[in-house]
């Protein structure tokens, strides 16, 4: 069942590699080289409980989180709109299953360091920082960002993006599926996005501050040493 649910994923990277970014219509990326990302459709999979049980909590305890750094940032304190599921929820109950496996999986500090890799990897695609994108992405996803890229440079052309507030950051679903782990982060954030031309005239793109909502998904193979969580999808939500 996990390895069938795993090929439904690729074969939905594969049939959905170019999706929005912000909200702009795909029509539109190609010629501005406003974000891509992979449509991976993992939210079909990851909003089912399939071959999993609850986990244990020992009698009369309340389950917690255990302390560890997931992507590297900086850890702060609990604000609004960075609410972490309660552990009783069925939304809880499946990072459970995560931290069962992995005793470095926190989720408030996943939260946190799932945010600072939403600021790094907007800013990066829009500098064209392909090494910082090479760290923080699968490489699918990677790809797909890359030959953004490498089309706005020959075509010289600059986007401009500036993210002046993210309002809210939450964990939208999650799964274990063998010892890869899935996690969705719902951001929603004003933003400016703008496409200059060759000249710097305007091709597409508004001055004006927008609202976005971004589903983003992270993933990490549990068995790894390496503890960051990748960007294997992102789409508008």
């Amino acid at each position: 069942m996990n390895q069938s649910l795993l090929k439904k994923s690729e074969g939905a990277v594969q049939a959905n590699a170019l999706q929005n970014f912000g909200g702009v219509p795909i029509t539109l990326i190609l010629f501005a080289g406003i974000a891509i990302f992979l449509g991976l459709r993992l939210r079909s999979i990851l909003g089912r409980r399939v071959g999993f049980e609850k986990p244990p909590i020992p009698p009369g305890q309340m389950p917690g989180f255990a302390n560890g750094p997931i992507i590297e940032g900086r850890a702060f304190p609990a604000q609004p709109g960075r609410q972490v599921p309660d552990p009783r929820s069925a939304l809880g109950e499946r990072l459970m299953q995560i931290v069962n496996r992995d005793p470095n999986f926190d989720p408030p500090k996943f939260l946190t360091g799932a945010e600072t890799a939403f600021r790094m990897i907007v800013t990066a695609f829009v500098a064209g920082d392909r090494a910082t994108l090479k760290s923080l992405l699968n490489e699918s996803v990677y790809q797909t960002f890359e030959s953004v890229i490498a089309a706005r440079e020959a075509a010289n052309e600059r986007h401009r993006t500036e993210i002046k507030a993210i309002l809210s950051a939450v964990i939208d679903d999650a799964e274990l599926i063998g010892d890869q782990a899935a996690i969705i982060v719902r951001f929603t954030s004003d933003q400016v996005n703008l496409t200059l031309d060759a000249s710097g005239n305007p091709l597409v793109g508004t001055e004006a501050v927008t609202e976005l909502t971004d589903l983003w998904t992270f993933e990490r193979n549990l068995k790894s040493k390496d503890l960051t969580w990748r960007l294997a999808a992102a789409r508008s939500g």
